[in-house]
């Protein structure tokens, strides 16, 4: 028999090898971040879908330094940062839907001396959106909405506000007016640009009491659904869906009221920095700056992880954390299912509890694993606070003593508290409540006889055709 020849037998050892070896492949998908299918995981380009750009479709980019307005026969998509400049207001027609774009971090920005006139109606909201395909939205997918004032706050100058664009905010009006958000709807928004720099689903900077919030839904944000930096605004009717981060976070001295609000969490969706309900700062630092921070808050429902299912992620905290010296007043409001119920966070914010300038009255905790907490070291004790008598202040053990349809549903939630619910009573209109903001009802939470959030809201916006 003839031996091989070298080149021979070389390439039937390669042919064994390639044989013996488990073949090593590259994943494939679209890498192209353009493409309505892109997928960041992908190392092999392939199957790259496109949307053509539909007629009806606007491009919106740069600035408008104009009386503008869009209108519901069209869709608008957000490339960058868009501004409306001092002196414009854009204004936005009812059943209007904007989109915007992921690859160049869409983001709609009001700036001071700015408007925006977004007034929807309860059967034709309007929404800002992501623009992937349904089925591949994620937090995170655009900007967001962030509107500058020129309002108040308790920062030493006027702050450039977070997450990237070039807009200050802050002034001496309380008063101020910034437009009107009514009946809107804002889903997939906090996108990073670059870290611990994300834009919030909605984000106000010294927006002043002018200003008009009503019926809002911020969905999937990818970091605060609502932050508040400063100022006098008041809203009602604010819905806080499957936020990454906090539900409604207060800081550098914001004074607005708001009544009927509720947050319904994600048990998988929380943020490394842990996510609370509530997250209440005077400033970073603790400071006694005036103005203080001393939101004032009635007929609130925090529903968290625990309310949804029995396992969640571990970066859940807290219902309320109230901490760095802030004065914030609770009332008539429900907070359950978190790990901690209520955190009184450090000396300052003690003093203002003991010295009744942070309240906290005829609220609820239920289904946590611990009601009350301090700061490590601190002996202040935060559950004889809190049980005050006089105060209407209860805690249950466990989520179905407060009477709701559990587990809620994050996609078809039963909101309305059960005929037998401790919730439809106990409100009181007291103090700060005396105000004509304030609806005067007898129910605790957001919710009596009537589901506010009806026809109006989306519970599913990752399957939705927009």
């Amino acid at each position: 028999m003839r031996s091989l020849k070298p080149k021979a037998a070389a390439l039937l050892l390669i042919g064994a090898v390639a044989v013996a070896l488990p073949a090593c492949k590259k994943k494939e998908g679209c890498t192209d971040p353009t493409a309505s299918n892109y997928d960041p995981d992908a190392e092999k380009d392939c199957c790259c879908e496109y949307t053509t750009t539909p007629s009806d479709l606007v491009e919106i980019q740069g600035s408008i330094t104009s009386n503008t307005t869009w209108t519901s026969d069209k869709k608008y998509l957000l490339k960058g940062f868009v501004y409306v400049e001092d002196g414009a207001t854009l204004t936005i027609q009812a059943g209007t839907i904007i989109k915007g774009d992921k690859p160049t971090k869409g983001s709609l920005i009001i700036k001071r001396g700015a408007k925006l006139i977004a007034d929807g109606t309860a059967s034709q909201p309007i929404v800002f959106t992501s623009n992937q395909s349904v089925g591949n939205r994620s937090r995170g997918d655009w900007g967001g909405i962030i509107i500058c004032g020129r309002a108040p706050h308790n920062q030493p100058s006027d702050p450039t506000v977070e997450g990237g664009p070039d807009a200050i905010y802050g002034g001496t009006n309380a008063d101020d007016n910034s437009g009107i958000l009514r009946y809107v709807r804002i889903e997939f928004a906090g996108i990073a640009f670059q870290p611990n720099q994300e834009i919030n689903g909605l984000t106000l900077g010294a927006v002043g009491s002018g200003t008009t919030l009503e019926h809002i839904q911020v969905s999937y944000s990818g970091d605060d659904s609502y932050e508040w930096f400063g100022g006098n605004v008041n809203a009602k009717y604010l819905v806080a869906l499957a936020g990454l981060d906090d539900d409604f976070d207060q800081d550098f001295g914001w004074q607005g009221h708001v009544q009927f609000a509720l947050s319904l969490r994600d048990p998988n969706g929380a943020d490394a920095s842990g996510s609370n309900g509530f997250e209440c700062d005077n400033d970073a630092a603790g400071n006694s700056a005036a103005p203080y921070s001393q939101g004032t808050w009635s007929n609130v429902t925090i529903l968290g992880p625990g309310t949804v299912s029995s396992t969640y992620s571990d970066l859940y905290k807290r219902g309320m954390h109230l901490r760095r010296n802030t004065k914030t007043r609770v009332y008539n409001s429900v907070f359950a299912g978190y790990p901690t119920g209520l955190l009184i966070d450090g000396s300052t914010t003690e003093t203002n509890a003991t010295n009744n300038e942070l309240q906290v009255r005829n609220c609820v905790l239920a289904g946590m694993t611990s009601n009350y907490a301090v700061a490590s070291g601190s002996t202040w004790d935060c559950g004889g606070w809190f049980n005050t008598a006089g105060w209407g202040n209860m805690a249950y053990a466990a989520n179905s003593d407060l009477g709701l349809t559990l587990p809620m549903s994050l996609t078809a939630p039963v909101l309305r508290p059960d005929a037998s619910s401790p919730l439809l009573t106990g409100a009181q209109f007291t103090g700060p409540l005396a105000d004509s903001f304030y609806e005067q009802v007898t129910f605790r939470g957001a919710f009596g006889a009537t589901d506010w959030t009806s026809g109006w809201t989306n519970w599913d916006p990752q399957n939705t055709t927009y």
